[in-house]
C-alpha cells in the first residue's frame, strides 16, 4: 500500500485532505445528510479528475455555465488550486483543508472545486440570491423623506446603508451567531464619532452570544439587551434604512442580521423612541409640535382610562356635577363596576386591533372601523357599556398609535392594564403609587449600560434639544453630550450662521 493510498484511507474518518474523489462525494453526502439537491459533476482535464459540487436551487446556473465549466474545460491548463484561484472569473473565492468548512458553504450558495490528490479545495460564491425589492416601510410610515425600507437580504440591506452613509470612516465588523444555523451580524459604527465603550460592548455581547440560531433581529435584539424583564424596548429597532443611518450619524451602534428586515440602533433612551426622521425634515417649530403632542398622547394613552376607573368608583368629587350627572345616566343601565366594564371594552379593542393586523390588508381595515362602529353602538344599546366609556376608550386607543415605535405602543398598551387593576382597587392613591413605581423602573433601566431617561436623569440641560423638542439648526449644533462621543460638535455655528445677500456681492452687474 503506497503513501497516497494510506493518507487517503487515515483522512476518510477524519474528513481531512487529501481524499479520492468518491471518498469526498461519500464524505460530503454524509454531512449534509444526502441533500436531494446535491450536483455533482466530474471533469477530466489533461489527465487529472475535477469534481464541482453545489446546490442546485442556490446557484445561479447561467454564471455557473459562462465563468465556470466553459474556462474549466476549454482552458487548456494544467490546473492546480494556484491557478483555480487565479484563472475563474467568478470573483469571491476561498480555499478550505476540510470537508466540514467547504459544506458550510455550499449551504450559504457557493460552489466547491476538488483536484483529486489536491490538500485543498476551492470555493465559489454564486448564490441566486432571490430577493423580494424595495419597498416602502409598513410600520413606520412618514409623509416627507426616503420611503426605503430593508429586506431580508444582508447584502442589499448594506447596500442601503452605504447608499446613505457615504463615508469611508464607516466601519461594518462581520459575525457569525449561531452554532446550528449561523447568521450573518455586522456591527456598524462611525470610526471617528461614536463611543469606544459602546463599542466594545455591543462587540463583547454578540460575541458572548451562544445559541443555536437567531430567527430575526428582533430577536437578537431581546438577547443582548440590558434587562429581558422589563416590558420597555431597550434598543430601537427600525425598519427604515434613514432612521438607521441617521442613529449611524449621531455616534451610535447600529447592527444588521441576516434574514431580517429590521436594523438594531443602540443606545436609545426612552424619548428617543418618540422621535421621528420626520421631525428632522420638518421645520423646528413644527417638530417641536409633533413631538410634544406624542408626549402628550402617551401620557393620556396609559393614564386616562385608570383615572376614569378611579374617578367613577371612589372619586365622585373630583367631578364636575354636570359631567357627573352625565355619567350617572350613561351608566344607569350598566350592571357590571367601572372596572370590569373597562376591560371588557379593552378587551374588545385589543381582539379588533389583532384581527385587523392578521387579516388582509384591505379586510382589516374594513374589519378595524365597521367592528369598532357596530360592537361599540351594540355594546351601549344592550347596557353593557357607557357612552362616555366609548369616548374615553377610543381616545385612549388612538393616543397610543401615535409613537412612531410600534414597540413602545405595545409596552404603552401593555402597562394600562396594571394602572386599570390598581385603580379599580385603590383609586387615584393606587395609580399615584403604581406611576411611582413605573417611574422608579424607568430611571433604573440603562440601554447598552447608558441610563435609559437621559436627558432627565441624569439631567443634561444641553441635550434637552436632542430629546424633548427640537431647535433651529442655526442654533443646535451639538451632539449629545451624555453619550460622550469622540466629537460631539455637528459644526462650527458662527460659520454655519453666516449668511450673505445679494448686495453683498456687488448686486447685479447692469448692461
Amino acid at each position: 500500500m503506497d503513501k497516497r493510498t494510506r493518507a487517503f484511507q487515515n483522512s476518510k474518518k477524519k474528513g481531512k485532505l487529501p481524499l479520492s474523489i468518491e471518498q469526498l462525494k461519500k464524505s460530503i453526502k454524509d454531512q449534509l445528510h444526502d441533500e436531494a439537491d446535491l450536483i455533482f459533476k466530474k471533469i477530466n482535464v489533461q489527465n487529472k479528475n475535477i469534481l464541482v459540487f453545489y446546490i442546485s436551487y442556490l446557484i445561479d446556473k447561467k454564471r455557473l455555465d459562462e465563468n465556470l465549466f466553459t474556462p474549466l474545460i476549454y482552458g487548456d491548463k494544467d490546473w492546480t488550486v494556484e491557478k483555480l484561484l487565479a484563472g475563474l472569473p467568478l470573483g469571491e473565492s476561498k480555499e478550505h483543508q476540510t470537508v466540514e468548512d467547504v459544506c458550510t458553504k455550499l449551504i450559504s450558495g457557493s460552489i466547491g472545486i476538488y483536484i483529486e490528490s489536491e490538500n485543498k479545495i476551492v470555493s465559489y460564491s454564486i448564490l441566486n440570491n432571490q430577493q423580494r425589492p424595495i419597498e416602502k416601510p409598513e410600520r413606520e410610515s412618514i409623509v416627507i423623506g426616503p420611503q426605503a425600507a430593508f429586506s431580508e437580504s444582508i447584502e442589499t440591506n448594506l447596500n442601503l446603508v452605504r447608499s446613505s452613509v457615504r463615508s469611508n470612516d464607516l466601519v461594518a465588523e462581520k459575525f457569525t451567531i449561531g452554532s446550528r444555523l449561523p447568521t450573518e451580524v455586522r456591527l456598524l459604527y462611525l470610526k471617528s464619532l461614536a463611543n469606544d465603550d459602546d463599542v466594545q460592548t455591543m462587540r463583547q455581547r454578540l460575541t458572548d452570544l451562544k445559541v443555536d440560531d437567531i430567527e430575526d433581529g428582533s430577536v437578537l435584539a431581546q438577547y443582548v439587551e440590558d434587562s429581558s424583564i422589563s416590558v420597555f424596548p431597550q434598543f430601537y429597532l427600525t425598519e427604515r434604512v434613514d432612521r438607521f443611518s441617521y442613529g449611524i450619524s449621531k455616534g451610535k451602534v447600529c447592527v444588521l442580521a441576516d434574514g431580517s428586515p429590521e436594523g438594531i440602533v443602540a443606545p436609545t433612551t426612552f424619548f428617543g423612541f418618540f422621535e421621528s426622521t420626520e421631525d428632522v425634515y420638518f421645520r423646528w417649530n413644527v417638530a417641536t409640535f409633533f413631538r410634544m403632542l406624542r408626549f402628550i398622547a402617551m401620557f393620556i394613552s396609559f393614564i386616562l382610562t385608570p383615572i376614569y376607573v378611579a374617578g367613577v368608583t371612589f372619586h365622585y368629587e373630583v367631578i364636575p356635577t354636570n359631567l357627573l350627572m352625565t355619567l350617572g345616566e350613561s351608566r344607569s343601565k350598566v350592571p357590571f363596576p367601572p372596572v370590569m366594564e373597562v376591560l371588557f371594552l379593552e378587551l374588545i379593542i385589543e381582539l379588533l386591533r389583532e384581527a385587523g393586523a392578521r387579516l388582509p390588508t384591505k379586510v382589516g381595515q374594513t374589519i378595524g372601523i365597521v367592528g369598532g362602529i357596530v360592537l361599540g353602538q351594540a355594546a351601549v344599546e344592550a347596557g353593557l357599556t357607557s357612552n362616555v366609556l366609548i369616548i374615553v376608550i377610543a381616545m385612549s386607543a388612538l393616543a397610543s398609535f401615535t409613537a412612531p415605535s410600534y414597540l413602545m405602543g405595545t409596552a404603552i398598551r401593555v402597562i394600562r392594564y396594571p394602572l386599570i387593576i390598581i385603580a379599580g382597587l385603590f383609586g387615584i392613591i393606587g395609580v399615584t403609587f403604581g406611576l411611582c413605581l413605573l417611574i422608579i423602573h424607568l430611571l433604573r433601566m440603562t440601554s447598552l449600560g447608558r441610563p435609559y431617561f437621559l436627558p432627565v436623569y441624569p439631567f443634561v440641560y444641553q441635550d434637552l434639544d436632542n430629546a424633548l423638542f427640537r431647535l433651529p439648526f442655526g442654533v443646535s449644533n451639538k451632539r449629545s453630550i451624555a453619550y460622550r462621543l469622540k466629537d460631539d460638535t455637528r459644526y462650527k455655528e458662527k460659520k454655519s450662521a453666516k449668511q450673505k445677500d445679494i448686495d453683498d456681492f456687488g448686486g447685479y452687474n447692469e448692461h
